[in-house]
């Protein structure tokens, strides 16, 4: 039986980027249905309002990025808050990206904040500590492409850090083989960041943008991180999954 993933998009994407990528939900479609196993997937726009039916039954819940802040109170944000905390007792798998990862640290009981370091963007190297999946081998550093200034500042009790920088300390976590995190964006490609990074370019100052622009250069394992979620969602699955 396929996995079945209900992905949260918390934004649309720029109107520029949309042709090409369509939304943020089509993103992580192509990047965790192209990991050799079986997934169909749900999106819900929440900024729309837009939520699962209670009788839907889903392996997972994924909660995208956003350029909204997870500790902001417009209605929305609140109402997801709420939600996910009802899908965590609930027992469900989470995942979180960027500001999903924030979001769900946050109502786990961390702290996340705008980020005295400023803005991530580009290519960025992470020590990994450990591997988010039991049995599965982690390289001792990850590169992941990022665009973020909010920053996870305390993680909640009892999570494991997985990856961490100077940069961004907690650059994710795992939470009780149910919570699976990561700050930055395993769905991105270059394209689709060096795209970004132009359509922003007046926010940086141009060395911060050159510095940036030159990271793009490098690879970025996020065909890798794709892998260890749509695991991490199957070993739960299997460890939930009743006796015969």
């Amino acid at each position: 039986m396929p996995l079945r993933i209900c992905i949260l998009e918390a934004d649309d994407l720029h109107p520029q980027l949309q042709p090409d990528y369509q939304s943020f939900g089509q993103m992580f479609i192509r990047l965790l249905g192209n990991q050799g196993k079986a997934v169909c997937f749900e999106i819900y726009n929440v900024v729309r309002g837009e939520y699962p039916d209670e009788r839907g039954c889903f392996d997972a819940y994924l909660v995208t990025g956003s350029k909204a802040d997870s500790f902001g109170m417009d209605a929305w944000i609140v109402r997801l808050r709420e939600y996910l905390l009802i899908r965590y007792r609930a027992g469900d798998v989470l995942l979180g990206v960027c500001f999903g990862h924030q979001i769900l640290a946050l109502v786990l009981g961390g702290h996340t904040e705008r980020a005295v370091q400023g803005w991530g963007v580009g290519v960025h190297r992470y020590r990994m500590l450990c591997s988010p999946v039991r049995g599965l081998d982690a390289p001792s550093h990850l590169q992941m492409l990022i665009s973020h200034q909010d920053q996870v500042t305390r993680l909640p009790a009892g999570a494991q850090l997985l990856a961490s920088s100077d940069f961004c300390p907690n650059a994710a976590f795992t939470l009780g083989g149910r919570v699976l995190c990561f700050q930055g964006h395993p769905e991105f490609t270059h394209d689709f960041s060096r795209s970004l990074l132009h359509i922003r370019q007046g926010v940086y100052t141009p060395e911060f943008y050159a510095r940036c622009l030159d990271s793009l250069q490098q690879g970025h394992d996020g065909l890798t991180v794709g892998g260890w979620m749509v695991e991490f969602v199957d070993s739960a699955r299997q460890w939930r999954k009743p006796s015969a």
